[in-house]
């Protein structure tokens, strides 16, 4: 499995006794582990793009600021984007008008539109060599979508105030002489780790600190416990994908889901540069209505590269609909061709996880009981724009400046009318309690290949086991240390993960992704 990180992006991320490196063709920048006690004006937890464009945007306010990263900058789900800029978004504003109304629908369709001017407005600034353009994208119909749904979206961008309009085919589509579309124009993409790249240098520049390989735990409104360093603040940004502070409220609000990607080489100019997405399968069993978007991006004097992403399941429930981690990349490649017949032989494989908002967007803002701590989640399929939305809100929430967006993002919202799919998602949550009495999906160790893992069952014991390339068997407790789901083994990522708040954990027990904190304990079996 290739990683969009190793392979699409230039540029490396290594790691020395007690500083890690960012090394291009053209600068090298350096990292430290934290190494005492530190006093600071805003904590911010997390480096991808939310974490980065707070930091940035608080310290030219002259805001003092420290940011820690668990891993390296840009190695979560920012390293793993497919970079789409748009106020398309990927629940539509027909939804959103009847779930906040039309002037809330307004201000949403406003804030991605500022989101994608603020990202430019940045690149200029930093002078960052990242890709950006401005594109047109295109939005059609899935195959069990209704076409009146087409007609009840472009109305409702309209009452939004965006720059939308219907045509009767849909660009550089093969096959698309009746497939209408809705076409978003100035939309955007770009390269995400040069974009982050270019924010963590000009953080440093402006003074600010970035600590990596940091993992921090026991997060309050004092601040944090990092690599076992006390780290005191006056405000604490938590802009980790999912919220690693909060133990349960946050957690019935979003549900976490895996999301597939691959790339392949067209020929160069073959197609014009854009955004594509369709409107979602209705008929799906997933409340989040999985859809399939694709853009292109500069790869060589010979070739553009084709990114195609789609066929989304809930994180840890890819057997709900028995289609495998490789049938879901053959899927995609399949759809790919019908619709973009020239392209070639697929070089890239890899998935995401995304924080599906219960009712469409994202938390941004003000942490529910607290006055001091602030989180950005509930990325959707919109994550650049989202989290870009946040760093705009909490840097104004911070420097006491009213943000005209922030009720309408504020994590500690009540929506009555997306109660429904509230409901709905719960108890696919609960139910997923119901495999601490089910069978196990292995019988014994015997037969587990190298490279491969999965659970065990002694009694109402869970057992993960992972046995390594050295023939090595590994075994942890399947019991997610958040709040006690057990963890299923995925085998795309070799990773294990909790199908009930979506944390993931490497095949040695380490914590990969929240809200868990802590690894999976270790255990000794015969």
């Amino acid at each position: 499995m290739e990683n969009s990180n190793q392979n699409i992006n230039e540029g490396s991320i290594t790691s020395g006794d007690n500083v890690s490196f960012w090394i291009d063709s053209t600068d090298i920048i350096a990292f430290e582990k934290p190494t005492q006690d530190i006093t600071t004006e805003v904590l911010i937890i997390g480096g991808g793009i939310a974490g980065l464009t707070t930091a940035y945007k608080l310290l030219k306010a002259e805001k003092k600021v420290v940011l820690v990263e668990d891993g390296f900058i840009g190695s979560g789900e920012t390293g793993r984007t497919t970079a789409h800029l748009t106020c398309a978004l990927d629940d539509r504003y027909y939804y959103l008008q009847n779930t906040f109304g039309k002037e809330n629908a307004r201000l949403a369709a406003e804030s991605h539109t500022a989101a994608i001017d603020e990202i430019e407005k940045i690149v200029n600034e930093l002078q960052i060599d990242c890709d950006f353009e401005r594109v047109n994208g295109y939005l059609f119909l899935h195959p069990n979508d209704k076409e009146k749904n087409l007609d009840k979206e472009f109305e409702a961008t309209q009452n939004a105030g965006l720059e939308t309009v219907l045509l009767n085919h849909t660009p550089s589509l093969a096959e698309s002489q009746n497939q209408r579309c809705l076409a978003f124009k100035n939309q955007a993409q770009f390269h995400i780790l040069h974009y982050v790249k270019g924010l963590s240098k000009a953080i440093i520049d402006l003074g600010g600190t970035i600590y990596t390989e940091a993992h921090a735990e026991n997060i309050t409104e004092k601040g944090a416990t990092v690599n076992g360093f006390n780290f005191c603040a006056k405000y604490i940004v938590v802009a980790t994908n999912t919220p690693i502070n909060d133990v349960l409220t946050m957690h019935t609000k979003q549900h976490a889901y895996r999301t597939y990607v691959i790339g392949g080489k067209i020929p160069k100019g073959s197609l014009p540069h854009a955004l594509w997405w369709d409107t979602g399968d209705p008929e799906s069993k997933w409340v989040a209505q999985p859809y399939h978007y694709v853009r292109l991006q500069n790869f060589d004097d010979e070739n553009d590269l084709l990114i195609v992403g789609g066929e989304d399941h809930k994180t840890g429930q890819a057997d709900e609909e028995g289609i495998s981690a490789f049938s879901r990349y053959e899927l995609l490649e399949i759809w790919a061709r019908k619709y973009f017949p020239l392209l070639n032989e697929i070089s890239y494989k890899w998935s995401g996880q995304v924080m599906e908002p219960f009712d469409s967007l994202g938390f941004l803002g003000r942490n529910p009981g607290d006055q001091n701590v602030f989180i950005i989640t509930g990325d959707s399929g919109n994550g650049m724009t989202h989290a870009t939305i946040g760093a705009m809100i909490i840097s104004d929430m911070i420097q006491g400046i009213d943000n005209k967006w922030q009720d309408l993002y504020s994590p500690s919202r009540i929506t009555f009318k997306a109660i429904g799919d509230y409901m709905k998602e719960a108890g696919n949550m609960a139910s997923q309690y119901l495999d601490w009495i089910t069978g196990s999906d292995l019988d014994n160790t015997a037969d587990l290949e190298p490279g491969d893992g999965g659970i065990l069952s002694f009694g109402l014991r869970k057992v993960a086991v992972y046995r390594d390339y050295d023939k090595t068997l590994h075994a942890f407790s399947a019991v997610c240390p958040h709040l006690g789901c057990i963890v299923q083994w995925n085998s795309d990522e070799k990773s294990f993960d909790c199908p009930c708040h979506g944390s993931r954990f490497a095949a040695d027990g380490t914590v990969l992704n929240g809200p868990a904190e802590s690894n999976l304990s270790n255990l000794h079996i015969k």
